[in-house]
């Protein structure tokens, strides 16, 4: 059976209200009467009643993140971050994935869950410009995330899209490239992560004199490592020429630069490659692989600090506010010119190479 608050103050020698009090953090308490309730409470492993304390003070110390796919890397490592930076400030977050599809981010927002929350973060992905109107009716405190809806009618934080799109392109051509092949796009987007990417390397050609060709832009569905594989395999049996590729997501990246190294392409010199986002496995990819990392905890910590102001404004005296966080070029082996460090077998002495190793031994990899 749980641990009552009754048990609790029996044990401290206090009373029932006193270890309310303490749990609810009021200021008035002498430390040492402090102290010893969150003694007793540790040595029972008592767990206070979030729903009886949600009901007095208004407050459930949860938040929501709707996020479209953990499958995608870079989501998993912003849920990550937005986790990390609401545990600092004492919040729990509760995430829901939505898949991309509208009927469930719009069951998200309006379901008996979002009643358990102070307020939510969204990243949108379903819901376009044409959706402001649905925001309004959502009565919670929330702050949107990514590129579908901006000017709406609460706070919006996004990356730097078009810049960090344009910054790669330019890198590609500093590097010497002409050709360079766009992967990602999606067929008549412009407001979105695509159109916006689409939009900064087109600036970047532009400003270097380099004629547009659409042969080179490449569209893939849902920016996985299959969508870039798929793309790429398209395009090889098109015989179409290119020396160099921004792909408009890491996954993207990786998934293209696979079949292009079993086509026996190298990388970067024949094709230099790369990607956005700054996932983790771009670090440890043969070659690593060159990205733009668009600040995902500069995002989660701007983001989470908005809602809260959000949530201690009942009365919505706070104008929506946009905000457009930082982004780092981060050059790899993949453009950079600089050959991946070579991998050579290390044998368990006295077997030969190819030959199975002794019962409990190996071979093993290494730089």
């Amino acid at each position: 059976m749980s641990v009552t608050m009754r048990e609790v103050a029996s044990v401290a020698g206090v009373s029932i209200k006193t270890v309310s009090n303490v749990i609810n953090d009021y200021p008035f308490i002498k430390p040492a009467t402090r102290q010893r309730v969150l003694d007793a409470i540790d040595e029972l492993h008592y767990q206070p009643n979030l729903s009886a304390r949600s009901l007095r003070l208004g407050r459930s110390g949860v938040i929501g993140l709707i996020i479209p796919d953990l499958r995608n890397a870079y989501f998993a490592e912003l849920a990550d971050a937005v986790m990390r930076a609401a545990a600092l400030r004492g919040l729990s977050v509760l995430i829901e994935q939505v898949g991309g599809d509208r009927e469930s981010e719009l069951a998200a927002l309006r379901g008996p869950r979002s009643r358990l929350l102070d307020g939510v973060l969204y990243s949108v992905l379903a819901l376009d410009q044409d959706d402001v109107g649905v925001l309004e009716e959502i009565d919670i405190p929330m702050v949107l995330l990514g590129e579908r809806i901006f000017h709406g009618p609460t706070d919006h934080v996004t990356m730097a899209n078009v810049a960090g799109a344009e910054a790669a392109t330019s890198h590609l051509i500093a590097a010497g490239r002409r050709r360079i092949l766009a992967l990602g796009a999606h067929e008549g987007e412009v407001i979105g992560s695509a159109g916006l990417r689409l939009t900064g390397y087109r600036a970047a050609l532009e400003a270097a004199g380099i004629e547009f060709d659409d042969r080179l832009v490449r569209h893939a569905g849902t920016w996985h490592r299959r969508d870039g594989a798929e793309a790429m395999r398209i395009l090889l049996d098109d015989g179409v020429e290119f020396d160099g590729m921004f792909a408009f997501n890491d996954a993207l990246a990786l998934g293209a630069m696979r079949v292009l190294q079993e086509a026996g392409f190298r990388i970067p010199r024949d094709v230099a490659v790369i990607g956005f986002d700054d996932i983790d496995e771009t670090r440890y990819s043969l070659p690593t692989l060159s990205t733009i990392a668009p600040g995902k905890d500069e995002i989660a910590e701007r983001a989470i600090a908005m809602l809260l102001e959000r949530i201690d404004d009942p009365h919505r005296t706070i104008a929506p506010r946009e905000v457009e966080t930082a982004f780092k070029l981060v050059v790899r082996e993949s453009s950079s010119g600089k050959a991946a460090p070579k991998i050579r077998r290390r044998t368990v002495a006295g077997v030969r190479p190819g030959a199975a190793a002794p019962a409990g031994g190996g071979a093993r990899w290494e730089p």
